[in-house]
């Protein structure tokens, strides 16, 4: 019998419709991006990773990540930093915005973060990995969860040594993407070294690396014991895919059904960031959306070049006439959204 998708599981004491969990990415999990993984199928979704340093010192941008729709939920907020003051902090703002769960990042390669002793770094020093769950654990009434890489090098088996040591500390779920921050998003997730950390723990662990498809979903449910997978990069500018996989759709959308998710898309977004913030934030998912062989590749550079969102939205239904109509219906059958947000200056959500 195959797995069910389907079904519900916990996290302490959140309960998740669904073993779908879409994934905390950097410049892409914003509130419109989370808000369409959960009508596409996510059972969980994840802010992407919130500089703690950012939230201390009232970073006005920082602060804007704590923007929590109640159409969300359950949410994850993700923290990164090296601090356990800071972070435990950090950790009551997140559960103060509304979070249901504070996710910890001990899995971001990026050079940026690493050097600053966060993100993957953190695989190495366990010592203070541990406390850093500790003390986010110590300060919250809310589940802890912590989000892992192998470890810094190729081959490394960090992640087994430091996952149970986490999980004494306080964390409630632990979520593996078996590739090494080394090897950033080349090469395949190891997912026995997955099945390995299931069998050394006794909470949930959810599955990160290469879930694009059903079938794959599947596999790694099956093969590993996992709780819940999470996809990535896959569900970039194509919620289609979050669909296929939960079980929901089968087939490739219409041009007029992508432009339509697309202009709520863009719609939502300057409404989260403002209009001159949203301009460029939105360029890469043109790309995304419309790529894949659905639209010819000039059209899209074309949309690149435009200079305001509405002329791209112009251009959008020259394209597609019909996506106005599947957009506004598509609108009319959501219920309007209900933020929770911490008292934010007003050019958080009017502005940037």
């Amino acid at each position: 019998m195959k797995p069910d998708l389907h079904a519900r599981w916990s996290i302490g004491s959140v309960e998740i419709p669904g073993r779908l969990v879409l994934a905390p990415m950097a410049g892409v999990s914003v509130q419109a991006f989370r808000r369409q993984g959960r009508r596409y199928g996510a059972g969980l979704v994840c802010s992407e990773m919130v500089s703690c340093a950012g939230l201390s010192h009232g970073n006005e941008r920082t602060l804007g990540y704590l923007r929590i729709g109640r159409d969300e939920h359950p949410l994850a907020v993700q923290i990164f930093g090296s601090e356990p003051g800071i972070m435990a902090e950090a950790a009551r703002m997140v559960e103060d915005a509304g979070a249901d769960l504070v996710d910890i990042n001990f899995g971001c390669p990026v050079r940026k973060v690493t050097k600053t002793g966060a993100g993957a770094t953190l695989l190495e020093e366990p010592d203070r990995a541990c406390r850093i769950v500790e003390s986010v654990a110590n300060a919250v009434s809310v589940p802890v969860s912590v989000k892992m890489r192998r470890g810094l090098h190729n081959g490394s088996r960090a992640a087994l040594a430091v996952g149970p040591k986490l999980v004494d500390a306080g964390a409630a779920s632990l979520t593996l993407h078996p590739r090494s921050a080394r090897q950033m998003y080349t090469g395949t997730a190891d997912h026995e070294l997955t099945a390995e950390l299931v069998d050394l723990v006794d909470v949930p662990v959810i599955a990160s690396g290469d879930v694009n498809a059903r079938e794959r979903a599947e596999e790694v449910l099956e093969t590993t014991g996992c709780a819940a997978v999470m996809v990535g990069r896959a569900a970039q500018g194509n919620p289609w895919a979050l669909g296929e996989i939960a079980g929901r759709l089968d087939g490739e959308p219409t041009r007029e059904e992508i432009v339509a998710e697309l202009l709520f898309f863009m719609h939502d977004t300057v409404e989260e960031m403002g209009e001159s913030r949203a301009t460029g934030f939105l360029k890469k998912f043109y790309g995304w959306y419309l790529g894949h062989g659905r639209f010819p590749k000039p059209f899209k550079q074309e949309l690149v070049q435009l200079e305001t969102v509405s002329e791209v939205e112009d251009r959008l239904l020259e394209a597609a006439p019909g996506a106005q109509v599947v957009a506004e219906r598509l609108k009319a059958a959501l219920p309007k959204p209900d933020n929770v947000v911490l008292d934010l200056p007003v050019s958080i959500y009017a502005g940037g």
